[in-house]
């Protein structure tokens, strides 16, 4: 009585040029996630895992916890042990490594003050 029968117009004839013009954007979507996102993360998480595996005795290391220290005795392929200060050692998991100075490497805050110091005494 009160409802009314509704009747469904005829689909037109399996128009495949609006279906993929509609999922056009979620595709160029996923593209740009991809080359803006996702691939600069795993080109990070592979540089890291590259530096973390050719950590060896003698290297200077930060921790993600910010702890500074020389590597005394690489354990194993998941622990490094090192020196935080005379008679400190500390056992660290190598996938907390945030940052590693290998022996020659000079700090850059001491390059940065010598070279401003040689800039100031040239003039």
């Amino acid at each position: 009585m009160f409802i009314t029968p509704a009747f469904a117009q005829a689909a037109a004839g399996g128009d495949t040029n609006s279906m993929l013009m509609s999922l056009l954007p979620f595709a160029l979507i996923f593209v740009i996630m991809y080359f803006l996102i996702l691939r600069p993360q795993q080109k990070k998480v592979k540089d890291h895992a590259e530096m973390v595996k050719n950590v060896r005795r003698g290297d200077t290391i930060v921790t993600s916890g910010g702890l500074v220290g020389k590597v005394t005795k690489v354990v194993d392929d998941e622990q490094v042990e090192f020196e935080l200060a005379e008679g400190v050692r500390v056992r660290q998991l190598r996938t907390m490594i945030s940052g590693v100075r290998t022996k020659g490497e000079p700090a850059k805050e001491k390059a940065d003050k010598s070279e401003a110091k040689d800039d100031s005494t040239a003039s």
